[in-house]
């Protein structure tokens, strides 16, 4: 873990900024200083204190826009938004490679053509997943905590906004996406959720999208 690091996870250990950095992450676009001070009840000043804090760390990125409906002269100076900074960081003492050891096994599977097979496991291990949850369980925040960050649109679809395997999606593509999908496509089927996982790539996000019965 490098200094840059350091200093971003130490930037959380503020309960506030923690709090701000959290808002971010559950956010389906930028927002603004009076967004986060609204939700997190506090100034508008403070907030934007916190925001710029993560900022310099890294763990935020700031864009300009002025509010929505105005332009031209007389519509004021561009307001800062903010939303998470891409990348990931590992936390470990001392450093745990993970990410290099998940590349290595799916450069293992590719080479050794166990794609259906890995394919078949991820699905068994979904519907496992899906069964001990139950039909009851929030698909929301069941997603959230295996790290998906999950975003619901006006006609159901849940849009993942993170990928829990990107490190080694980014070197195997096909081979880990279709295990994704599979694994999801379990955890539907186990759980009992109505629509289905559908293979939905697109820069920035996971590849799946789950759809509800009528899209």
């Amino acid at each position: 873990m490098d200094d840059a690091q350091v200093a971003a996870i130490g930037s959380l250990t503020d309960p506030t900024r923690r709090r701000a950095y959290e808002l971010l992450t559950r956010a389906d676009g930028p927002i603004g200083r009076d967004e986060v001070a609204a939700a997190l009840g506090i100034g508008r000043t403070l907030a934007a204190f916190h925001l710029d804090k993560l900022a310099e760390v890294g763990l935020v990125e700031v864009s300009f826009a002025r509010p929505e409906g105005r332009s031209g002269p007389g519509a004021g100076r561009p307001a800062k938004h903010y939303r998470i900074a891409p990348g990931e960081i590992a936390v470990g003492l001392p450093p745990r490679t993970y990410g290099d050891l998940s590349v290595l096994l799916a450069e293992a599977l590719d080479r050794a053509g166990a794609d259906l097979v890995a394919v078949a496991v991820a699905r068994v291990q979904g519907v496992v997943a899906g069964r001990a949850a139950g039909p009851g369980a929030d698909r929301v925040e069941f997603l959230t905590q295996r790290g998906y960050a999950p975003s619901t649109a006006p006609d159901g679809t849940i849009t993942l906004r993170n990928c829990p395997f990107a490190a080694a999606a980014r070197e195997f593509p096909p081979l880990i996406c279709g295990m994704n999908l599979a694994l999801l496509e379990g955890i539907t089927e186990g759980a009992g959720w109505p629509g289905e996982a559908r293979l939905d790539p697109a820069p920035g996000r996971c590849c799946v999208t789950l759809k509800s019965k009528t899209n």
